[in-house]
């Protein structure tokens, strides 16, 4: 498994400026990713504060792991917002998967702003025990 991201970034002057109506692609943040491999997989645990379920697309496709979510700020309704930093923001991480993963059974579970994902190897990846005859 290896980590292939780059950081994009927007330019939202660039479409005002030339009067294009499409959207430019927001900025994400690369959410910090702790990965554990043991004997029957690789356990994923990346920090995505803010996130909730409904919010969090994770995709495979081929052997790239793309992990995206947006979060939700909750601002008081007695609060005035004069000034934020980050409204909504995005984090993104996309990853090459090994073939020795089995990708159909990637499990994950979402719980106080940690995604944990567990993706098993498969089976011919395990390591077994190779017993030897004595003649």
């Amino acid at each position: 498994m290896s980590d292939n991201n780059a950081v994009t970034k927007t330019n939202s002057n660039q479409a005002q400026n030339t009067g294009q109506a499409q959207k430019m692609p927001q900025q994400a943040l690369l959410p910090a990713v702790d990965i554990v491999e043991n004997e029957s997989g690789i356990t994923l645990l990346a920090d995505m504060p803010g996130v909730s379920k409904e919010r969090l697309n994770i995709r495979v496709d081929g052997e790239s792991l793309t992990i995206e979510g947006s979060a939700e700020v909750q601002v008081p309704e007695q609060i005035e917002l004069l000034h934020s930093e980050l409204r909504s923001p995005l984090f993104r991480r996309t990853f090459t998967l090994s073939r020795e993963l089995d990708v159909g059974k990637i499990e994950a579970s979402l719980r106080d702003g940690v995604l944990n994902m567990h993706i098993p190897k498969a089976e011919e990846a395990k390591p077994r025990r190779i017993e030897v005859n004595v003649r």
